[in-house]
């Protein structure tokens, strides 16, 4: 690597706001380790607790103890701070930090401090600290080594996203993934800072969450996938259990039922939903558009106030997504109506409707979100009106395009999609009439019509959704290709050691 990148402080992903090198030897963690969570708060006791056993073993024969704050902190101590409300006109502590997720670190060689105005900046805190940490502290099986002390060095980070909102989208639908598999999603997203995780929960192939007023949705359309496997589908409890886990890492679960198309796995499980009143045969093929909804019919909105009502009751997230793309067999005028009085039943239930770019043209309520995705159009039409944009254009950060034409899996429809595509350009400036006070900000989607195990989805995923993470955090300007990709290289090796299954871009001079 250049010579810029001899200490891990080059390594933070995302690009931190400010970093400032500090003279001395760094912070060596060592049997006398503790973790002093000088606050009251419980999500703060909780993000000591993680960091213990992120840290696990790798130092000595036990992980940090955590323990509350006292008259004096002892040498040799992590120190989690709360520092108050973060409020733009008065800026927190001296910092500057005006975000609720932001955070300041300072390592010396007597202590390490993080102080953020919330939990959240907490944590973000914590994921910096860890990456300033040498990769093999990420592996489980590590155990303490003289000839390998684990240092962080001597450094300042003041340290705030660019945007609220930092996604990743997981089609469940193409194909079934257990709990287990999105729990490690979450784990890798929480690394690098992306705080939504869409779960895209029904599509023509399958339909993954329990709805208990309608049994058969689940028992008869969340049995089969792409290809024709097994399938599967969510229990509410194990959905309510993802969404506190998510919770916990401060990420916020967004529920999709996409609508009125990509509905076969509905309309196969109750005849009534189809406008002939007769029943689908299950699908597992990958066409899209044939299906629909019977938009004419009352039993389709009792249907849809039910399924939005019982997911919503199970997430308390704002966000209820319901789709609305690649609608081929219903008018204009039908798919509008569909979508106002879709967004009214989801406002009903307290929540911020969110579709695909295709709902530009209904009048949608102040609170409801565009979710962009289409590169050859733009959601200007929706941002006059007052709506927000999440920024995903396909060719720049849909996850499931191949990197190059020798990529085993994956599709192409939107271009070849390697690791400088996603990262180098602006969401602020990608769409005609979408300036960035229209941004809740960006997305990057990961459909599994080709993905058929969780180390399919790390492939695809990883490296590109790193990039994405720093795209959605950084700043624009401070934001190069040629460092980044030096930067990402440096991670190789924590990929490693998580075990994760990491497409080796030719593009990243990957270290070992």
């Amino acid at each position: 690597a250049p010579a810029m990148f001899t200490s891990s402080i080059d390594h933070v992903i995302p690009l931190p706001r400010t970093v400032e090198p500090r003279a001395g030897a760094g912070f060596t963690l060592g049997a006398d380790t503790v973790i002093v969570v000088a606050t009251t708060d419980d999500q703060a006791r909780w993000i000591a607790t993680y960091l213990a056993d992120v840290i696990g073993l790798a130092a000595a024969p036990q992980p940090p103890r955590v323990e509350a704050a006292g008259e004096a902190i002892p040498a040799g101590a992590i120190v989690l701070e709360l520092s108050g409300p973060a409020n733009p006109s008065s800026p927190n502590g001296g910092t500057g930090i005006e975000s609720h997720e932001g955070y300041e670190m300072t390592v010396t060689p007597e202590r390490v401090t993080i102080r953020a105005p919330q939990p959240a900046g907490l944590f973000y805190g914590v994921q910096s600290f860890r990456q300033l940490l040498p990769p093999f502290t990420e592996y489980q099986a590590v155990r303490p080594n003289k000839a390998r002390p684990v240092t962080a060095p001597a450094v300042r980070i003041v340290d705030e996203p660019r945007f609220g909102w930092r996604g990743a989208m997981l089609d469940v639908s193409r194909h079934f993934f257990p709990v287990s598999a999105v729990k490690r999603y979450l784990d890798l997203m929480s690394l690098y800072k992306l705080n939504r995780l869409h779960l895209h929960l029904a599509d023509d192939q399958g339909w993954r969450i329990e709805i208990k007023s309608w049994p058969n949705l689940a028992a008869h359309g969340g049995q089969t996938q792409v290809g024709g496997g097994a399938g599967g589908f969510y229990t509410q409890e194990q959905y309510a259990d993802l969404v506190r886990y998510a919770a916990e890492r401060f990420v916020t679960i967004v529920p999709e039922i996409d609508m009125p198309g990509h509905t076969n796995a509905a309309l196969a499980s109750y005849a009534e939903l189809n406008c002939d009143g007769v029943a689908r045969p299950l699908y597992t093929g990958t066409e899209v558009g044939f299906s629909a909804l019977c938009v004419d019919k009352e039993i389709t909105y009792a249907f849809i106030a039910d399924v939005v009502r019982e997911i919503a009751a199970l997430t308390p997230g704002a966000w209820f997504h319901i789709g609305g793309d690649e609608v081929k067999t219903l008018t204009p005028e039908q798919y509008v109506r569909f979508i106002e009085r879709v967004q009214a039943i989801v406002h009903a239930q307290g929540k911020q409707m969110i579709g695909w770019d295709e709902i530009a043209p209904a009048a949608l309520l102040p609170t409801s979100v565009v979710q962009h995705w289409r590169p050859k159009t733009t959601p200007a039409e929706a941002v006059a009106k007052g709506a927000r944009v999440i920024m995903s254009v396909a060719s720049r950060a849909y996850l499931d395009m191949k990197y190059d034409s020798t990529t085993a899996i994956g599709l192409s429809w939107a271009g070849l999609v390697d690791v400088s595509t996603v990262y180098d350009w602006d969401p602020a400036t990608v769409a005609d009439g979408v300036p960035e006070s229209a941004l809740l900000g960006v997305e990057a989607p990961l459909w599994s019509e080709t993905l058929a195990t969780m180390e399919d989805v790390e492939f695809m995923a990883f490296p590109r959704l790193i990039a994405r993470a720093e795209v959605g955090w950084s700043r624009p300007e401070a934001r190069d290709w040629n460092l980044f990709k030096q930067r990402l290289g440096a991670h190789g090796p924590r990929l490693t050691a998580l075990g994760v299954n990491f497409h080796r871009s030719v593009q990243v001079p990957w270290q070992h």
